[in-house]
């Protein structure tokens, strides 16, 4: 991608379009050998969720490629995964633990795993992935680059990848409560994980309504955005390095 910006031409362009593509297919493959061999959903354990949100955020960055040409959403899809795949290996090469163990009873359903985990997840990455966006936009301001073109097209993809991650946190929100109810008898009780979900749900949904009311433009949908994408990463992420509640 670098080099396309370097030397314009179509061919390199598309070279890296499809580079991006295969790579984003490889770890696809990957994770679905996973669920095959485990006959589980990819998200049983932190080092399957970073892989599976690192594919999703980048096919979700490739799509918007597609969709609008600008070269902005590929090059931070390239980027996005290169960070999530090194993430990844240093779970799983640390103290060489194994990356499919026996799962606990209280996550022992593909059901919910498949409907309330994978859902969420899904909202996690296009949260992250809002805030990755949003910091092109941001440095971009502060180093005065670029037109204004560019940066009204950044904001349409932070804005649009808002709403999607918002629909699928908030679903995944909720069939986690339904999955509470049935496991553990009541469907929220304020554990650190469900808090977590809530704030990304009222972090988002913040941004979304500040937007159509007219209180936040285009920097500050941005700035807004970056925050949630660390609200994201500590309520997904961070909380369970906590090592406490429930989850």
């Amino acid at each position: 991608m670098a080099i396309s910006w370097l030397l314009p031409n179509k061919w390199i362009y598309r070279l890296a379009f499809l580079l991006t593509a295969v790579c984003a297919v490889i770890v696809v493959v990957g994770v679905t050998w996973r669920c095959i061999l485990r006959g589980r959903p990819p998200v049983t354990t932190l080092y399957e969720t970073i892989l599976f949100v690192t594919a999703v955020a980048v096919i979700v960055a490739v799509f918007i490629e597609f969709v609008n040409r600008r070269r902005i959403a590929l090059a931070l899809a390239a980027f996005f995964g290169t960070v999530g795949m090194f993430l990844a290996m240093k779970y799983e090469l640390k103290e060489g633990r194994d990356t499919m163990p026996t799962l606990v009873a209280v996550l022992d359903t593909n059901f919910w795993l498949a409907t309330h985990v994978t859902t969420i997840t899904m909202g996690y990455a296009a949260g992250l992935l809002a805030g990755v966006v949003a910091h092109v936009y941001i440095i971009g301001r502060l180093l005065g680059l670029g037109q204004e073109r560019f940066y009204r097209d950044v904001m349409r993809i932070v804005y649009g990848v808002i709403g999607f991650g918002l629909l699928f946190s908030v679903v995944g929100t909720i069939l986690g409560g339904i999955w509470a109810n049935d496991s553990w008898g009541r469907f929220w009780g304020w554990d650190p994980k469900e808090n977590g979900a809530l704030l990304i749900c009222l972090s988002q949904t913040a941004i979304l309504h500040a937007r159509l009311g007219g209180f936040l433009k285009e920097h500050g949908i941005c700035v807004a955005a970056a925050f949630g994408g660390m609200i994201v990463a500590f309520s997904w992420w961070g909380v369970n390095l906590l090592g406490v509640g429930l989850h």
